[in-house]
């Protein structure tokens, strides 16, 4: 569990990026946090494990607070994918990139090289293994760095706008995978601009704007608040512009997601071949 508490922060150059945020993450929550550029997206996520520490307020990582351990002793709970991937590699291949963090914390050779071998498949890049990351495209080195954190099986994932870069099967590895991370009851946070892919996925969402929280709901209450969401330079999703505009037929406004469409279209046109 995370637990944030009116935390405000303030950088070198006197901006006041946070504005007291609260927020409570329960263990095996997903959490979409959404937003426009400068809306404190990044700068809320860092303090999940410790790399940034509050000016006031408290933020606690199972109990504990972060301002009273190391950045080091969070990372094993909670693992972090920059949105940049150039900002957390550095070794001369992606093997050695994947199996560095495993090192560290002290697993046998025999469940590195099971645990490599499953993320480079994973996340296809097994051709890669002895390349150098730096020679990778930035959707592959996105890759990388997620796979090397996701590699030691954090308790908590933190991923910061991580379908940049990536296509359709990716993305949707990627969803398939927070999938079964929920049946864990892991924790997932992400911060995205991705609207289509939150739709699809489905997540708790938290709405940024001016440095604090401005909604805290579901996606579906959160996606389809069309005066809400152009507040935040947000654009509703796809279907759920198409069911707006098909609203005289009778169809709903709130449809975030393509399974939920075709079921309400196929259910519309039974109804009405039973008229």
């Amino acid at each position: 569990m995370i637990i944030i508490e009116d935390i405000h922060y303030s950088y070198a150059s006197n901006i006041e990026a946070l504005k007291g945020v609260s927020l409570t993450i329960k263990d095996g929550d997903f959490i979409a946090i959404m937003g426009q550029n400068g809306a404190g997206k990044t700068t809320f996520i860092k303090h999940f494990n410790g790399l940034l520490k509050p000016s006031s307020g408290t933020v606690r990582v199972n109990g504990v607070e972060t301002t009273k351990t190391s950045v080091a002793a969070l990372a094993k709970n909670v693992g972090f994918v920059f949105q940049n991937p150039d900002n957390q590699l550095f070794s001369e291949t992606v093997e050695d990139e994947i199996a560095f963090a495993l090192k560290n914390f002290g697993f046998d050779k025999e469940t590195i090289e099971k645990r490599v071998t499953w993320a480079l498949d994973f996340l296809s890049l097994t051709q890669y293994r002895k390349t150098s990351p730096f020679l990778l495209s930035g959707g592959e080195r996105k890759r990388v760095a997620l796979a090397s954190v996701l590699a030691w099986d954090p308790e908590t994932l933190v991923l910061d706008e991580p379908t940049i870069g990536q296509d359709h099967e990716q993305k949707e590895k990627l969803r398939q995978f927070i999938t079964q991370l929920q049946t864990k009851n892991k924790t997932v946070v992400m911060v995205t601009h991705d609207v289509e892919f939150v739709a699809e996925c489905n997540p708790r969402v938290i709405l940024m704007r001016g440095g604090k929280i401005v909604a805290d709901g579901i996606a579906k209450d959160i996606l389809t608040n069309s005066k809400l969401l152009e507040e935040s330079s947000i654009v509703l999703p796809q279907i759920t512009q198409i069911f707006t505009k098909l609203s005289p037929l009778g169809l709903p406004t709130d449809i975030i997601d393509i399974n939920e469409a075709e079921l309400t279209i196929l259910s519309k046109v039974k109804e009405r071949q039973t008229q």
